[in-house]
């Protein structure tokens, strides 16, 4: 129970702070839709969609290398002096850093040097190119940021993590909304300059901001004693590049070919017989406040995630399949009980936050259906984490690239078709697809698969099928910020009050669980 405690502590911890900024980022970004409007939130998310390829070349998955390495040598440390811990956190975070730097430098002088032709050809539009040159900038700031924040998750010292996730947003939406006003009112591309131009020097102030956290850090977890026998652990710089290489060659392939999947979408629904104002404005709509909507409840769930990680490359490293195993059953109840509660809010309340957050309800209906897909993408994501963390980075790379070149293939013949539904039909049948391999390899490698995680969405489903129809009858004449709450303080009550209850408990008991 010990060994849990600071799990939990960090996971509220970040899931507290994770909310607050999400809240700030969607608040924000409506802010920004309003103040630029939907054609230059269009420009923005296209020129973003290029610029996460090039994010991904530089990161190379090096946060999950310095985890891991970092959690690994945790284990293998314990019952040594601080001069052992820091010297062998020393020498992971060289060979991490090098790793980074490498990835980091290659990525932005290839954007730069590239960034007429991609403008050009690729995005076809040149009001892009100034916003491209900038962001290659900060490519080599992101990567080595990312391996300085594995080393604090990895070592458990989340709070430096989430000091630099806050301070970061601060200056992104500090310098984005004095750029916003000293250019405004002005063209699209100057609107698409300044947004972009925000994240970039917040990318620099977060990388100046971890430097300072890893210079004064005391490079061992809290807790563990300065006394103790000396213990000689080298890291190279192959070991890390053996576990994050892999990884990065299946998010190579999987964001190019969403990044193409991106930039096909707009010209798909220019085919379906939309302009291209408004095809980049039906693109802005979906990809600009529909998912952001959708996706701000995972600042919670997200939180655990992010944690499972280290916690499970540390069970692997001690041998403990045991323990494995009930961790997953948790990740299971924990991702069912709160993705359950989203998900019915989004199909009940799409109207009113679109309303409430946006001041529109054009998104109402991408929300409520997307909303549907919830339960799917928090726990996709939660099992993705758990197999990176005992070592399945390989098979989740073969996954998501099938995923992606799925994507890209149903794009491009429901688009134009369909238009944006064929869109949003493509986000649901390469959801699913993705869970159930991913779900199924699991239950391999782990004996915990879709039949221990279908039993932990029984009463969470039934619960808010139940509010929901409540809400329908009784709560027509409330204000929606109160008939949301009055939602959510129902689903509690009623999923504790189901049947099924002592069942779970009686299973907890037979397989020597502790309670959660």
């Amino acid at each position: 129970m010990k060994k849990r405690n600071p799990f939990l502590k960090n996971a509220l911890f970040l899931s507290a702070v994770s909310i607050l900024m999400r809240g700030v980022a969607v608040s924000f970004s409506a802010w920004v839709n309003r103040k630029i409007g939907p054609e230059s939130m269009g420009l923005v998310t296209l020129t973003m969609s290029v610029y996460g390829f090039a994010v991904t070349l530089a990161l190379s998955s090096v946060n999950l290398g310095a985890v891991r390495l970092t959690s690994a040598r945790c284990a293998e440390l314990e019952g040594a002096d601080g001069e052992s811990w820091r010297s062998a956190m020393r020498s992971v975070m060289r060979a991490v850093c090098l790793y980074s730097l490498l990835f980091g430098c290659t990525s932005g002088a290839a954007l730069m040097a590239f960034s007429v032709p991609v403008a050009e050809r690729l995005l076809g539009d040149m009001r892009t190119l100034r916003s491209l040159r900038v962001l290659a900038l900060s490519l080599p700031f992101i990567s080595l940021s990312s391996a300085l924040s594995g080393y604090f998750t990895g070592i458990r010292k989340v709070p430096k993590n989430a000091a630099a996730t806050v301070t970061e947003q601060f200056v992104k939406i500090a310098v984005t909304s004095a750029s916003l006003m000293l250019i405004l009112p002005g063209n699209v591309e100057s609107a698409c300059f300044a947004v972009v131009g925000g994240s970039a020097v917040s990318e620099a102030w977060t990388l100046l901001l971890n430097l300072v956290f890893w210079a004064t850090d005391s490079k061992r977890p809290k807790g563990a004693g300065k006394e103790g026998k000396s213990v000689r652990i080298r890291t190279r710089f192959l070991d890390g590049a053996a576990i994050s290489f892999p990884a990065a060659v299946g998010t190579y392939a999987r964001q190019g070919l969403t990044t193409l999947e991106h930039l096909a979408i707009p010209k798909g629904l220019i085919r379906n017989g939309l302009t291209r104002e408004r095809a980049l404005s039906a693109y802005g709509l979906l990809q600009g406040i529909a998912f952001p909507l959708v996706m701000f409840p995972y600042a919670v769930i997200g939180s655990f995630t992010s944690l499972l990680v280290p916690e499970m490359s540390e069970l692997k490293a001690r041998g403990d399949s045991e323990g494995i195993r009930r961790a997953v059953k948790k990740v299971y109840r924990a991702s069912a009980l709160f993705s359950l509660l989203a998900c019915g809010i989004f199909v009940n309340y799409a109207e009113e936050l679109g309303l409430l957050v946006y001041r529109s309800a054009e998104a109402a209906r991408p929300t409520l259906i997307l909303g549907l897909l919830v339960p799917f993408m928090y726990l996709d994501t939660a099992v993705d984490a758990v197999l990176k963390g005992v070592g399945e980075q390989v098979y989740s790379m073969k996954v998501n690239i099938a995923d992606a070149a799925s994507g890209l293939i149903l794009v491009l013949l429901l688009t134009p078709a369909m238009g944006l539904d064929g869109y949003i039909l493509t986000i649901w049948l390469c959801e699913v697809g993705n869970l159930a391999a991913s779900i199924r390899r699991l239950g391999k490698v782990t004996g915990t698969g879709i039949r221990e995680a279908f039993p932990a969405y029984i009463r969470p489903a039934a619960s808010v099928l139940a509010v929901s129809v409540v809400k329908g009858i009784f709560f027509r004449t409330l204000p929606p910020t109160v008939s949301m709450i009055a939602f959510l303080a129902l689903y509690l009550l009623f999923t504790l009050s189901l049947p099924g209850r002592k069942s779970a408990e009686a299973d907890r008991l037979r397989n020597k669980e502790p309670a959660v």
